[in-house]
C-alpha cells in the first residue's frame, strides 16, 4: 500500500514536471529573469506554510549551520542556473534541447557518484553511459542544435543533487533554504523591474495570476518528489524520472513543431538506449537484493 501511493506520487510529480513547458509558454513575453524570481517569491510564500503547518521551523533551524549552509548556498545557485536556463530554453524553442538535458541527467549522477563520492556501477552501467555520451558527443560534433542547453542542465541538475545528497538536512527543508536564499534578489529583480516600467506584473490579472502560481507549479512536485522518494525504491524512481523528458520530448515535435533532424533521432536513440540500459540493469540489481 504504501509503494502504490509513493508510486503514484513519484508519477504525479514527473508528469507535472513533463508538462512545465506547457504553463511556461504561456508566460512566453516575460523575460526568463522575471519568471525565475516570481517562481522564487511565490514557492517561498507556499514553502513557508508548510514548515510551519507541519512545524518543521525548529529542525529547519537546527539543521542549517556550518557545513550545510554552505552547501545549500552552493546547491541555490546551481539550482537557480537550472531553472533560468530551463525558462530561457522553453521561451526560444529550445525544448527539444532540455528535454535531452533531463535524459542525460541520471548518467551524469552515475558519473558524479563514481568520481566523487568513490560509488561502485556494474560493467553493463559503463556501457550504457558510453553509449549515452557518444550520442551527446555526435551532436556536440554535427552541431544539431544548442547541445550547451543540454549539457547546462544536465550538469547543473547533476551537481544540485550531488550536493543535496551530501547536505544534513531533509528535502523541504533544503528547499525553503535555498528559496530563502535566493528570495533577496529575486525580490530585488521584481520591484527593480517595475521601478523601471518594464515589470510584467500588474499589466493584467490574468497573467499576475500567471505568475503567482508559478509558485506553487514550481514547490508541488518538487514536494511530491519528495514524499516519493521516503516511499519508493530508489530503483523504482529511477524508471519514473524518464517520464518528464519524455512528456518535454513529445511537446517539443508535436505541439511546438521544433525541428527534428537526423542527428537527434541519432542523439535520442543513443541516450534512450543508454538509459534503458542503465535502468534495466539497476531494476534486475534490486530484484536480485
Amino acid at each position: 500500500m504504501i509503494e502504490r501511493k509513493g508510486l503514484w506520487l513519484g508519477v504525479g510529480a514527473y508528469v507535472l514536471w513533463g508538462l512545465l513547458p506547457l504553463y511556461l509558454k504561456l508566460l512566453g513575453g516575460v523575460p526568463a529573469l522575471q519568471v525565475l524570481s516570481h517562481r522564487v517569491v511565490w514557492s517561498l510564500l507556499l514553502l513557508a506554510i508548510a514548515v510551519i503547518v507541519l512545524r518543521k521551523v525548529p529542525a529547519i533551524r537546527a539543521a542549517v549551520r556550518g557545513r550545510t549552509l554552505l552547501l545549500l548556498m552552493a546547491s541555490a545557485m546551481l539550482i537557480a542556473i537550472n531553472w533560468l536556463v530551463y525558462i530561457w530554453s522553453v521561451q526560444h524553442a529550445h525544448v527539444l534541447e532540455a528535454s535531452l538535458g533531463y535524459f542525460i541527467n541520471p548518467l551524469v549522477n552515475v558519473a558524479l557518484g563514481v568520481a566523487v563520492l568513490g560509488e561502485r556501477v556494474s560493467r553493463v552501467q559503463k556501457i550504457a553511459v558510453g553509449i549515452a555520451a557518444a550520442g551527446v558527443l555526435a551532436l556536440a560534433v554535427v552541431g544539431g542544435g544548442a547541445i550547451g542547453i543540454s549539457l547546462a542542465l544536465a550538469a547543473s541538475f547533476g551537481l544540485y543533487g550531488l550536493i543535496r545528497k551530501v547536505a544534513k538536512i531533509d528535502a523541504l527543508g533544503g528547499l525553503t533554504v535555498e528559496t530563502m536564499l535566493l528570495a533577496p534578489a529575486s525580490l530585488a529583480v521584481i520591484l527593480y523591474a517595475s521601478a523601471t516600467g518594464q515589470g510584467a506584473f500588474g499589466e493584467t490579472r490574468s497573467l499576475d495570476w500567471l505568475l503567482i502560481l508559478a509558485g506553487p507549479a514550481t514547490a508541488a512536485p518538487l514536494l511530491l518528489f519528495a514524499a516519493a522518494a521516503r516511499r519508493l525504491r530508489y530503483a523504482t524512481l529511477g524508471l519514473l524520472q524518464y517520464i518528464a523528458p519524455t512528456l518535454q520530448f513529445a511537446e517539443a515535435v508535436l505541439l511546438f513543431g521544433e525541428p527534428l533532424r537526423a542527428i537527434h533521432i541519432v542523439t535520442f536513440v543513443a541516450i534512450w538506449t543508454g538509459c534503458a540500459l542503465y535502468a534495466w540493469d539497476s531494476w534486475r540489481g534490486a530484484r536480485a537484493a
